[in-house]
């Protein structure tokens, strides 16, 4: 039997190794913690949360989640409109969203898809009393009891036994509509007995109860209930049996039954609202676009849209944003090589010129980091105008007439010389520092063989400065296809990138869902290319020195 060799403690050697190993890894690991830490909050999860947003469309369903339901069964194709089951979900939905202030919110998302559906939402949440008031006033006039907010709370509070699930529905309801985790204790629960006899106006009032609550943080017992109570009571009692309820109200309930008590023709009342709504279109969108996630946005940011029968293009004047892809691809290439023919030289010069006299150069190569990017894009917008610098020397001289000034702003040509002199220095760096290395005497070994000057530098020192050429031509890639300041300021309409559309839908237009799909699009193509350049060059061909 082989001897176990034991460490100076006595412990098996393997052991006591591995635990060394282990401890080393763990201070490693605690010295960039700190970093991993700073990348993971700073970096990591904004960008995770920012193309979440790609895909995430929870605000429909949680805004609208009866109506959802209700349009779940319309058959688009066949029936020309929903059913009037539909129209009171809506209703019952927006009274609450409106309270919220959400049904804007919901508009504007909608108005994505839809032109129009912002100002819809809009102006039917501040008509929704109108319908209301169909069943409200009458039931008022039958008792005025019924405008007291105690007798709501004692026919709905719960007795002898509480409905737990309409409570625990109706709180998460709530909790989407005002984006709260958690709504605290509140001091209501309803009534199981009445939640079976009048389960709308149950849980309408199990909705404002923790609303009243939870966000205005007043009692419900003493506070009179919205509104739309009252249709979704005269709505219960159209088919309630109270034979066998003796609770609280039980005579105010049979005598408004007794009434009948009128209910709102909702799909007259929101056509009334707005002829709109007796369209196919706002109910079609809403339905398409009902789940939590959707493919709407990428559609958009190709040119397409996602309509009840499936992909559908934009029509032709709202097709841009595939032509910005393509711009953006095609121009940051063109900066990238006219970065190299410029850059190229100067990085020659640098590497074998005298210390002294490289030194001042590379001053001057980073004298444009030291002046702020906005100067120096408006330094160029002032050049380039007709009436600059460039086209009055030009005039000056004589190369151009003073009536048939060149047009270099405001289009591609000024966005790819400013862009240019913006990102020459991380061209001319990279292979600055490449090109240091290379030993002088491997041109001097060449000639000697017999090469010329051009073969010498074309077979012998070019190979060589190529690795420095590769980290250039990604860094200045990778800037060029982010920038939005410069195109937005020199590029006019023809000049503008893809990146200045997105900071339109972060900024202006407020559709960060469209900018996240079009901020991913972009991504996965800089990595696709990426992944083209290791294939055909080899990143582990690139040098910073």
């Amino acid at each position: 039997m082989a001897e176990v060799m034991l460490a100076a403690d006595g412990t098996p050697l393997k052991r006591s190794l591995a635990r060394a190993l282990r401890r080393q890894k763990i201070r490693a690991l605690g010295l960039i913690a700190p970093l991993l830490l700073f990348v993971l909050i700073t970096f990591i999860i904004p960008i995770g949360s920012m193309l979440f947003r790609s895909v995430e469309n929870e605000i429909v369903s949680n805004t609208l989640p009866y109506t959802v339901q209700a349009l779940s069964s319309w058959d688009a194709e066949q029936d020309a409109l929903p059913s009037e089951d539909t129209f009171q979900a809506m209703f019952f939905d927006m009274f609450i969203a409106a309270k919220a202030k959400r049904h804007t919110r919901l508009g504007t998302r909608l108005n994505y898809e839809t032109t129009g559906l912002s100002s819809l939402f809009r102006q039917s949440g501040r008509k929704l009393d109108d319908i209301a008031d169909v069943s409200y006033e009458p039931l008022e006039d039958l008792d005025k009891a019924w405008d007291d907010g105690e007798t709501w709370y004692a026919l709905m509070n719960a007795r002898d036994g509480t409905d737990e699930r309409l409570l625990t529905e109706q709180r998460g309801r709530v909790a989407r509509l005002t984006d709260s985790e958690t709504l605290g204790d509140i001091n209501f629960a309803p009534d199981a007995e009445v939640a079976a006899l009048l389960p709308l106006a149950a849980r309408e009032y199990t909705a404002w109860a923790i609303y009243v609550a939870t966000q205005d943080g007043r009692d419900p017992a003493a506070r009179d209930p919205w509104e739309a109570i009252a249709p979704a009571l005269a709505l219960d009692l159209q088919t309630a049996d109270l034979s066998g309820y003796d609770g609280p109200a039980a005579d105010m309930l049979r005598a408004a039954q007794d009434a009948n008590l009128p209910a709102p023709d909702f799909t007259a009342a929101f056509a009334e609202i707005d002829e709109d709504w007796g369209k196919r279109v706002p109910w079609e969108t809403i339905k398409t676009h009902s789940g939590k996630f959707t493919s709407g946005y990428f559609l958009n940011a190709v040119d397409a849209q996602k309509t009840a029968d499936g992909m559908a293009w934009q029509p032709e004047n709202k097709q841009i944003l595939i032509t910005l892809f393509g711009r953006t691809i095609w121009m940051s290439m063109l900066i990238m090589c006219s970065c190299i023919l410029l850059g190229y030289p100067i990085a020659w010069l640098l590497a074998n010129l005298p210390m002294r006299q490289a030194n001042l150069l590379l001053i001057l190569v980073l004298l444009p980091f030291w002046t702020s990017l906005l100067v120096r894009t408006s330094a160029w917008k002032v050049m380039l105008q007709q009436q600059g610098v460039i086209n009055d020397v030009l005039v000056w001289i004589g190369l151009v007439a003073d009536d048939n000034r060149l047009i270099i702003i405001n289009n591609q040509f000024g966005t790819i010389v400013s862009m240019t002199h913006i990102l020459l220095p991380f061209m001319i760096l990279p292979m600055y520092s490449v090109m240091q290395t290379i030993q002088p005497t491997y041109l001097r070994a060449a000639k000697s063989l017999g090469a010329t000057n051009w073969t010498a530098f074309w077979r012998v020192y070019f190979p060589q400065s190529i690795p420095g050429i590769g980290a250039g031509s990604i860094l200045v890639f990778i800037l060029a296809i982010g920038y939005y300041i410069t195109p937005e300021i020199v590029g006019g309409t023809k000049g503008v990138f893809i990146s200045n559309r997105i900071a339109y839908h972060i900024s202006s237009s407020l559709n960060w869902g469209l900018a996240a799909a079009l901020g991913t699009i972009l991504l996965v193509a800089v990595l696709i290319l990426y992944w083209a350049y290791d294939k055909i060059v080899g990143i582990d061909n690139v040098k910073l020195g």
